[in-house]
């Protein structure tokens, strides 16, 4: 029976890119002594797992490049190498050029052969090392004779279930034939008659014998995918003297390079590195969360059945049995939403794992002492939304490296510690996640800030901004302090791109700092992009939608209290507060709008990028759960709409983004 293998080939890269966090986060402890035996096995195993599996699907480049990686690693475990801090830089960047090479054979790319060479000249070099001082880190390792065997004899017995796990045992025996003379008869005794056959299940066995220069290493490693499933004996039949620790190293060397000449040549892309994961990527999802999806749909099944019962033979009689029908359905379907939105839901530590290598690296590399600090890992959001919001907390995270962190010799000179803290922390605010970057730098100079935004001609010389009006100006396109552009930073190009994505998101930032000590940069985030709570309004005869978590209030205007302001337009005094109002049927060219004088409409009072506003309407409806539909992707993108939806009488509402709205209005 053939299986077709390329079926598991999703939920193996899958595996393997969560392998290598794995193996990152791991190796970044050690970095920084939190690591214990344990680890070291960890990293181990997730390393092993992912040759096994390569060699298994057939990317040989990347079972051959691991294998020398888990060498070396085998060594560290079993305590006869000593890991540095040079070794463990050599193992991450490894653990990149593996993340480049997966992502090839997901994406059908082409692998830099060039990247893979270097890495894996790298992991040569402390691999030939010696302890002996006298040693050069790049000669070859001293012979050393041992007793090899010289002929092995292998039983090999596939338990039922074999090939069900995608193995083939012609594989494992084509591997053990290349390492020497192989020769041995198949067990056929187990199989059953053909009318009992079942051709998923595996019935033989093999008895082999094995002559050649090979290490019992050596042939472990060709079953090491199948040790679980299957029984395995391999006894030495007689051993002579051989160079086992070079034989199997030149034998290593020679598969790895064979396998990197053999890759396509191309040139290595800045942000391939970056890219960890195959854009079709799935969500692992908790069991007792499918438990409970499948709990509603037994429930609204049964609601169902009842109001079809109901509706075979209705009368007037029956009236208040299907008004409890629909109540219960109703309850049923919002249960069965909220289930469906938690499937969604994943922690926040899918975007903060990314850090501690970025801060290690970066601060390495600005011969700065920074240490990550992070909280609320486990916090949820929507999946689209921790997708979205990764590039913005990476431009963040490095201006607060970069710009933040003073120099060791600056610190202690100001009298703080000479290693910098950066924190992360995401929580639960209402129905909203807010994520926090903290740093205890030398916070934002705003006199600095207000000068260079009058330089470029923001900001009118002499005018009077509040602290949040200077810190937005970092958000400008272009707009950097920095005195030398480097490669981390300086060309003002990142902080606007953080603002956008962030509102493109209905979220918005805000900036607080203090000179000498540090700043904060506050995110607020919906929890999903996919179902939103809802002010319906209207406007002439269309319905919109107005996100409840930018409403501040409603009211009825006064016309006493509306005034106009030169080059502001129309604002209304509403307390001590003069709000700018925002005509939607002006900024939408609504012409048949029912409300043209102030006082015949409404004012729905709401809040973006901490200011108020005024947002003028017919007529306020419900208050009701909508089903976001994007535009961009249906239509085309419209500045002040975020999305629409369809209603319960089957008419489309159209979304409204209040920053959009602002901006439209400016």
């Amino acid at each position: 029976m053939s299986i077709d293998m390329e079926q598991f080939h999703q939920v193996f890269f899958e595996e393997s890119f969560e392998g290598l966090d794995i193996m990152e986060t791991g190796l970044l402890n050690l970095d920084n002594g939190e690591a214990d035996d344990e680890e070291i096995n960890t990293i181990f195993r997730a390393a092993h797992s992912i040759k096994g599996g390569s060699g298994t699907f057939g990317f040989q480049s990347i079972a051959d490049f691991t294998h020398i990686m888990e060498t070396l690693l085998d060594e560290v475990r079993d305590g006869i190498r000593e890991l540095t801090h040079d070794g463990i830089n050599v193992l991450l960047k490894s653990v990149d050029c593996l993340r480049m090479m997966m992502t090839a054979e997901s994406d059908g790319g082409d692998i830099d052969d060039s990247e893979v060479k270097t890495n894996f000249d790298a992991l040569q070099n402390i691999l030939g090392s010696s302890d002996s001082p006298s040693d050069n880190s790049t000669a070859e390792v001293a012979d050393t004779t041992s007793d090899v065997p010289s002929a092995w004899k292998i039983s090999f017995s596939p338990h039922k279930n074999f090939m069900q796990f995608g193995n083939d045992p012609a594989r494992i025996i084509k591997e053990l034939a290349t390492m020497g003379q192989l020769t041995g008869h198949v067990d056929t005794k187990n199989v059953p008659d053909f009318v009992d056959l079942n051709p998923e299940n595996m019935f033989l066995s093999w008895d082999m014998e094995l002559k050649g220069n090979v290490t019992k290493e050596q042939i472990d490693d060709v079953f090491s995918w199948v040790e679980d499933e299957s029984d395995i004996s391999i006894t030495a039949l007689s051993k002579n003297k051989e160079k086992t620790q070079n034989t199997a190293k030149k034998s290593q060397d020679t598969k790895i390079k064979a396998a990197a000449s053999q890759a396509p040549v191309k040139s290595a892309a800045a942000d391939k590195k970056e890219k960890s994961a195959p854009a079709n990527s799935s969500i692992r999802v908790g069991i007792n969360k499918i438990d409970d999806l499948i709990n509603m749909v037994g429930e609204l099944v049964i609601t169902q059945s009842m109001l079809s019962m109901l509706g075979e033979d209705f009368n007037m009689t029956r009236l208040e049995k299907l008004q409890e029908g629909l109540i219960q359905l109703d309850r049923h379907t919002r249960e069965l939403q909220e289930s469906v939105m938690q499937i969604r839901m994943v922690p926040i530590s899918f975007t903060f794992s990314r850090f501690p290598r970025m801060v290690r690296d970066l601060s390495e590399k600005l011969d700065k002492k920074i240490q990550l600090v992070m909280h609320g890992e486990n916090t949820e959001l929507d999946k689209t939304v921790i997708e979205k919001i990764g590039d913005p907390l990476v431009h963040l995270v490095r201006n607060s490296i970069d710009h933040g962190i003073e120099m060791p010799e600056d610190r202690i000179a100001a009298g703080k510690p000479e290693t910098g803290t950066i924190q992360l922390n995401a929580f639960h605010r209402g129905g909203n996640i807010v994520i926090e970057i903290t740093d205890d730098g030398k916070g934002i100079d705003k006199d600095v800030i207000y000068n260079k935004g009058v330089e470029k001609g923001l900001v009118e010389a002499g005018s009077k901004l509040s602290d949040q009006q200077i810190y937005d100006l970092l958000f400008n396109p272009g707009f950097s302090t920095a005195t030398e552009i480097t490669d981390v930073s300086g060309r003002g190009v990142g902080m606007d791109v953080v603002k956008k994505n962030i509102m493109s998101l209905g979220g918005a930032i805000e900036t607080h700092s203090v000179k000498g000590q540090g700043s904060i940069f506050s995110i607020r985030l919906p929890l999903t992009l996919a179902i939103l709570d809802g002010q319906s309004v209207t406007v002439g005869a269309d319905n919109y939608i107005i996100p409840l978590v930018s409403i501040v209030e409603s009211v009825q205007p006064k016309k006493e209290q509306l005034n106009m302001v030169a080059g502001k337009g129309e604002t209304y005094k509403l307390r001590d507060e003069y709000l700018p109002i925002l005509r939607i049927c002006d900024l939408f060219n609504i012409p048949d709008a029912k409300a043209d004088k102030l006082e015949d409409g409404l004012l729905v009072v709401v809040e973006a990028d901490g200011k108020h506003f005024g947002v003028f309407v017919d007529d306020l409806l419900g208050q009701q759960q909508v089903v976001i539909k994007s535009l961009e992707s249906n239509y085309k993108r419209i500045e002040g709409i975020s999305g629409a939806t369809i209603l319960g009488d089957g008419s489309v509402a159209l979304i409204l983004d209040v920053p959009g709205l602002i901006r439209m209005s400016d």
